[in-house]
């Protein structure tokens, strides 16, 4: 299970000057064995992707996001993202990185560490959900 979220350093600056509409813009999950840094990484580009192959597409998998709010306090959720190994591996990789594709950049905004890196062999399957559940909460905002 992986470490909670973690947070670029970058994303609450470009979230309040509207870089990012949470809920209408693409929002993917990709696979790294680099190690993030929350104050030096902003865009994709910034952050090696594991190679494609075996299952894994390159920019990772799509996930829904979802926005409500209760009582002043917003919560948003996305979808589970499932890859599986087919015909071969994936990986090595240790970290799942959520960004949005919709920006020209793959503005980053957060990721979680497996703590060790993992390699899915043929047939295996790893589910990215936000704090357990699906769909689970990513971020809120109070």
């Amino acid at each position: 299970m992986p470490s909670a979220y973690n947070k670029f350093e970058a994303f609450s600056e470009q979230l309040i000057r509207g870089i990012h509409d949470v809920d209408g813009h693409v929002f993917k999950v990709y696979l790294t064995n680099a190690t993030p840094s929350a104050s030096l990484d902003a865009v994709k580009a910034d952050l090696a992707e594991i190679a494609a192959g075996f299952g894994y597409s390159a920019g990772g998998g799509t996930t829904t996001i979802t926005v409500s709010e209760a009582a002043g306090t917003t919560t948003v959720q996305g979808t589970q993202v499932v890859f599986t190994a087919s015909g071969g591996s994936i990986g090595p990789f240790q970290y799942a990185v959520l960004y949005n594709e919709s920006t020209v950049s793959d503005n980053l905004v957060a990721w979680f560490d497996y703590g060790a890196a993992l390699t899915l062999l043929d047939g295996e399957t790893l589910t990215v959900k936000f704090n357990n559940a699906n769909p689970g909460t990513i971020f809120t905002l109070v």
